[in-house]
């Protein structure tokens, strides 16, 4: 398609959705796997738990020896054995007997139920027995929780501890899933130095770079953190192939405008990126640029440091979120009433992401602004829990207006 300039926020969102796909399946140890989403389903070759066993310390009994177990009466049962976790007895539980057993020990032949050993009191060779217990109590059965041939988990899933913890338990030690894309992260600026440096004059601290890594690896992806590029035509040209060869994704971080020294769009070009479009109808982050290049997605965010958040929030989370095959790609949206006026313009028709402070009250949402909002106040996002939309349509807002936010510390949920 011919590059389009000014799109509007959905528009610019849907060119970069229809282009992104999950990478191809691998498999990876199970270690490895915590965040990713199956690429197959798993079936267990065998029972889980894989023999009957104990699901308490006690005394493997007949349950109807205990039946009229009380403090004042108890029920008095010959000690046979011992029978530790790990260990296999052979001596069989008959009327009148009984055997200390220990939790997760298998159960000894001829057992119905398990008495609690705070129910009892014992010698090595004699257990007095206080309560009752029903035939199959603290037990666990072979298969209670897998049957072997059983499909524990299906393809399109997310592992979470829990499916990790599972998967060792049936002996799984390896799966097929969706790997993370890698993102590479070029920051440019001749006048950037390192978060450790003090700035001489005319400088300022990369925090960009911090702050994209750091959102990359909040959606589950891989960052990769490149050395800032200064501003020639030479050492952006060599950052980009070398970002393109080692990575997935490649995130480009200033040097989108037209300035002298803003390289980036030119050097592109020349490598032969398609620019499926270039700005956005929105306020902050409007000289957003989108690429294609050897296959892969290249976002050119802003170097304003709130711009490149934004972006990333509302643009490159949601891609990566698809390319990593999750269902679900965008953050909670709900409906809130601005706490103070907002003066937007009235001939302003760019859609306004405005960084708020959210709470739910009695009433409903309610939305306060963290502050000036001009896309160089990191610290305004510091504050914000939640992106306020401002239409392209609407003007100058007034307190209790009511508009969308994205709730930007919550988990997708469509």
């Amino acid at each position: 398609m011919n590059p389009i300039a000014l799109l509007s926020v959905d528009a610019a969102l849907a060119e970069i959705l229809a282009r992104m796909e999950a990478l191809p399946p691998r498999r990876v140890a199970i270690d490895e796997a915590l965040g990713l989403v199956l690429g197959s389903d798993i079936r267990s070759s065998e029972n889980l738990p894989p023999f009957p066993n104990s699901a308490m310390d006690g005394f493997a009994v007949r349950a109807a020896d205990v039946a009229s177990a009380t403090r004042e009466t108890p029920v008095r049962l010959k000690v046979l054995a011992d029978a530790p976790a790990g260990s296999v007895l052979h001596c069989e539980v008959t009327s009148g007997t009984s055997v200390r057993i220990m939790t997760g020990a298998e159960l000894p032949p001829g057992t119905e139920a398990v008495v609690p050993v705070e129910h009892t009191r014992s010698t090595p060779l004699e257990v007095e027995i206080h309560r009752p217990v029903r035939t199959g109590g603290n037990l666990r059965m072979a298969g209670e929780d897998v049957h072997a041939g059983e499909t524990i988990l299906t393809q399109g899933m997310t592992v979470r501890p829990a499916e990790i913890g599972l998967l060792a338990a049936i002996g799984c030690t390896q799966v097929c899933v969706l790997p993370a894309p890698r993102v590479g992260v070029m920051t440019t600026g001749t006048e950037l130095v390192g978060a450790e440096q003090r700035p001489g004059p005319g400088q300022i601290r990369d925090a960009n770079i911090h702050a994209l890594c750091a959102q990359i690896k909040a959606v589950g992806a891989l960052a990769i953190g490149f050395p800032r590029v200064p501003d020639r035509r030479e050492a952006v040209t060599a950052a980009i192939r070398e970002t393109l060869d080692t990575c997935d994704v490649v995130l480009t971080n200033g040097g989108v405008s037209a300035g002298d020294y803003d390289f980036m769009k030119e050097t592109l070009e020349r490598l032969g990126a398609v620019q499926v479009f270039c700005q956005v109808n929105q306020k902050p982050g409007r000289p957003l640029v989108f690429w294609m290049l050897q296959g892969k997605p290249i976002f050119s965010l802003p170097g304003n440091p709130v711009a490149a958040m934004v972006c990333f929030e509302l643009y490159v989370r949601p891609a990566l979120r698809k390319m990593l095959g999750q269902p679900l790609l965008f953050r909670p949206r709900v409906e809130a009433a601005l706490a103070e006026d907002y003066r937007k313009g009235e001939q302003d028709r760019r859609t306004h992401f405005l960084r708020v402070q959210a709470r739910c009250e009695a009433s409903g949402w309610v939305a306060t602004s963290t502050g000036p909002q001009g896309s160089g106040i990191l610290s305004s996002m510091t504050r914000a829990n939640a992106i306020a939309v401002i239409p392209e349509a609407a003007g100058d807002l007034k307190a209790g207006a009511i508009v969308s936010l994205h709730l930007t510390d919550l988990p997708e949920d469509h």
